[in-house]
């Protein structure tokens, strides 16, 4: 098994002394933290890697020739990082504000930046790397707009205090020559845009804040399967090799003892798969078999099955396709089975919903979105998880909850309503509806057959009398 050494570092804080940036942000400073973050870039590149299926077993050295060399690769990071945001973020975040005016601008703005799309992105970058970046800007149209960046883009640098204040942020590439850099450098009050070494261009930060946002997984920034990657090389390492003794055995040799076989005997045995050998009295003199060698396939099916469970167990991740999960019969059985996995997803809500209060933080610092710049204190954020829904336990809860809690909150409960203040608009409308055509019953639908003949009579007497008149 390869044993290649992998220094990777943890993505903790970048500090910065807040006089290395008194006197303004210089291209030697950002040139220095540039080349502090390059040095985290393997392990984002393994992490990466994993989650698309290129794993260190592809890079182990070549065996010879005449050996079977299986190289199996068992994506377990892309199916443990889909199952788990499937579950957690599968039906969106839902984001909502008691003024409407706000609560209206709010949705015009994630409209603008599909933002089903762009947080599950958010939350996968997270997943697969620890920890991901949203960058905010403002487009041609005065309008702001959002970017999900990886951690191999975007960094903070933050002071070295106990307030732990970002200083600046930084966002930076290369061109396709791969040796000149470009990027821009955001502190508070201004954007620099860089490249090839030098401040190309200074302008005004209308936000006011850094316009970059932290999502993070957790604290430490681990990634979803990182604690698990080596369970999975080893996992990779064992079924390859598995495969490689599939191959021995259907390539094993044939001992022929006790006679001798010239080339044409050799041909014929092959071609014919016939064995007649003469040339001695005692038959028991001569011995045909097989070589193989010993193996240990009770040993390598216990290992493997071990591995799997570890993998699942580590990334605190269910393993959805196990038959056991067939065997929940009631909701409570299900929700045991998932608890390790609703566990993470809830310690990861609390980190996006912070996230989420600093996105919108700066989006209300424009008055050109908001007129409130305080607004984003009173943004109320839901997470659901994607789970079988019992409508009919839903509905009957939701039931026993009338005249308990509010009406919006009634209808949260229930999984068909997506949001529940559009919902009791509608219920307003329709029952305005149903007053009207009950006014209108009582006005002029509302007679009995033989009251209606009467009137009819009137209004015909009434008419001859007019013309007669």
């Amino acid at each position: 098994m390869n044993r290649a050494r992998r220094p990777y570092l943890l993505p903790d804080p970048l500090l910065c002394s807040a006089e290395e940036t008194a006197g303004g942000l210089t291209m030697t400073v950002i040139d220095e933290y540039i080349r502090k973050h390059e040095y985290r870039m393997p392990r984002y590149k393994y992490l990466e890697n994993l989650y698309k299926g290129f794993h260190d077993v592809y890079r182990q050295p070549e065996k010879p020739d005449w050996k079977p060399d299986n190289r199996l690769a068992v994506n377990f990071p892309k199916y443990v990082t889909d199952t788990f945001l499937g579950f957690a973020y599968g039906i969106p975040i839902k984001k909502s504000h008691p003024d409407e005016t706000v609560d209206a601008a709010i949705k015009e703005f994630e409209r603008d930046n599909e933002i089903t799309d762009h947080e599950y992105e958010l939350a996968k970058k997270c997943c697969v790397y620890g920890h991901a970046w949203e960058y905010l800007y403002q487009d041609e149209n005065a309008r702001t707009k959002m970017v999900a960046c990886t951690p191999k883009e975007v960094f903070t640098v933050y002071d070295d205090t106990v307030q732990n204040r970002a200083l600046f942020a930084v966002r930076y590439g290369y061109h396709e020559n791969g040796a000149t850099r470009y990027g821009e450098a955001m502190t508070r009050e201004e954007i620099l845009v860089f490249d090839n070494g030098n401040i190309k261009e200074r302008r005004q930060n209308p936000y006011g804040r850094i316009p970059v946002v932290e999502w993070q997984l957790n604290t430490e920034r681990i990634g979803l399967y990182e604690e698990a990657a080596g369970l999975v090389e080893a996992f990779n390492h064992t079924i390859g090799e598995k495969a490689n003794d599939v191959d021995a055995f259907a390539e094993a040799y044939l001992a022929v003892l006790g006679a001798e076989l010239d080339e044409d005997g050799i041909y014929k045995i092959r071609d014919n798969r016939v064995i007649n050998l003469y040339g001695t009295d005692d038959a028991k003199d001569i011995l045909v078999q097989f070589l193989q060698k010993p193996t240990a396939d009770g040993t390598q099916e216990n290992l493997l099955d071990r591995l799997e469970q570890l993998i699942y167990r580590t990334s605190m991740v269910s393993d959805i396709s196990d038959e056991t999960f067939g065997n929940a019969t009631s909701g409570t059985a299900l929700a045991f089975k998932l608890l390790p996995m609703s566990n993470l997803a809830a310690g990861f809500d609390r980190k996006v919903e912070k996230s989420l209060r600093k996105r919108y933080k700066l989006f209300c610092s424009l008055s050109t979105n908001v007129s409130d710049r305080d607004a984003w204190r009173d943004v109320k954020i839901q997470t659901s998880r994607n789970l079988p829904k019992n409508v009919q336990e839903e509905a009957q809860t939701a039931a026993q909850l009338e005249g308990v809690v509010s009406k919006e909150t009634q209808l949260s409960v229930l999984s068909i309503v997506s949001d529940p203040k559009d919902e009791i608009e509608r219920m307003e409308r329709e029952q305005n509806q149903r007053e009207e055509s009950a006014v209108d019953r009582r006005m002029f639908g509302g007679l009995t057959d033989d009251q209606s003949g009467v009137l009819g009579t009137e209004r015909s007497g009434s008419a001859e009398e007019e013309l007669n008149g």
